[in-house]
C-alpha cells in the first residue's frame, strides 16, 4: 500500500506545496552533510536554502543543486520548469 502524502502546510502555494522537507533532511543526513554546508558550497545564505526545503521559495539554484547531490525529484515537487533537468 503506497503511503499518501500530505501537503506541505508550511509552504505558500506552487510546487512547493507538495515538498517533504523531513525527507530532504533525512537525505542530506544520510549523505552526512546538513542544509548550512550545503548552502555555502553554493553560495546562497542558509535562510535561502531552509525557506527552499520548506516550499516556501522555489530557488531554482538549491532545486538544482539538491538534485546535483542525489537528491530523489519525488521529495522536491519541482516547478514545472525544472521537471527536464530532474528526468535527464
Amino acid at each position: 500500500m503506497k503511503k499518501k502524502r500530505k501537503k506541505n502546510v508550511h509552504a505558500g502555494v506552487g510546487a512547493g506545496k507538495g515538498r517533504d522537507p523531513w525527507a530532504i533532511r533525512e537525505f542530506l543526513d544520510g549523505e552526512g552533510t546538513n542544509m548550512t554546508s550545503e548552502a555555502a558550497k553554493i553560495g546562497v545564505s542558509p535562510q535561502i536554502f531552509q525557506l527552499t526545503v520548506k516550499g516556501v521559495r522555489n530557488s531554482r539554484t538549491v532545486l538544482s543543486h539538491l538534485l546535483k547531490i542525489g537528491c530523489p525529484p519525488e521529495l522536491l515537487s519541482l516547478p514545472e520548469d525544472m521537471k527536464e533537468e530532474a528526468q535527464s
